[in-house]
């Protein structure tokens, strides 16, 4: 089921997505991009683990006017201008190349991988038909009940995030139109846990990505 359902989201593996946000081109997490990916209008960052912030990523799908938002800790990490960077706190929005977002909390609850007190995020992006949760690496927490979502990217591998049954109750709080499984089938989890979690979820469309180049 199917990738028809969003035509602008790209998955890319991992926790990579390329977005077409009208004529803009956004990436969440570069990691192992390829040489001829797109170039980025806008890159977001969810926090500073190297499959999620590769400096060497972010510099493959830069271009002059790229603007680059994510957590401080981050920040550090890459060689960017504070012209064309943000650091960013969950709760805070900012219109960034004309796209509207909001950064909101991702953490473990009960592993140690993301604690609460490190600031990483997730990210609330304003699209054409509806608004997109990109949760970041994250467990089911109570931050969650508060939004209303229409398309939500949720990680299902485990170990360092929640897994497929966990990721199918945050569903059920959600309650977005269309969820896309995610960070599966590379460094955590098996190819065929989005089919798993396809077959257990009730309250919304599944779109299960091919992973492109």
């Amino acid at each position: 089921m199917g990738e028809g359902l969003l035509p602008g989201v790209h998955w890319l593996g991992h926790a990579t997505f390329r977005i077409e946000v009208g004529n803009r081109v956004l990436y969440i997490d570069p990691w192992e991009v390829k040489d001829d990916a797109p170039k980025a209008d806008l890159i977001l960052l969810t926090h500073e683990h190297h499959d999620h912030c590769s400096p060497e990523d972010v510099e493959r799908i830069r271009k002059a006017d790229t603007f680059i938002v994510g957590t401080q800790a981050c920040l550090d990490k890459l060689e960017v201008d504070e012209s064309h960077s943000l650091a960013i706190e969950a709760g805070e929005q900012a219109t960034v190349q004309g796209i509207e977002i909001q950064a909101v909390p991702a953490y473990n609850t009960e592993r140690s991988f993301h604690p609460r007190s490190a600031g990483n995020v997730g990210y609330l992006i304003r699209l054409e038909d509806g608004l997109l949760y990109h949760s970041g690496d994250t467990d089911a927490i109570p931050e969650m009940d508060g939004l209303t979502v229409d398309i939500a990217l949720l990680p299902i591998g485990g170990t360092y995030t929640m897994n497929v049954q966990e990721a199918v109750e945050v569903v059920r709080r959600l309650k977005p139109r269309v969820v896309v499984p995610m960070h599966y089938g590379r460094i955590v989890g098996e190819p065929d846990d989005g089919h798993r979690f396809a077959e257990l979820v009730d309250e919304a469309e599944v779109a299960i990505l091919p992973e492109e180049d």
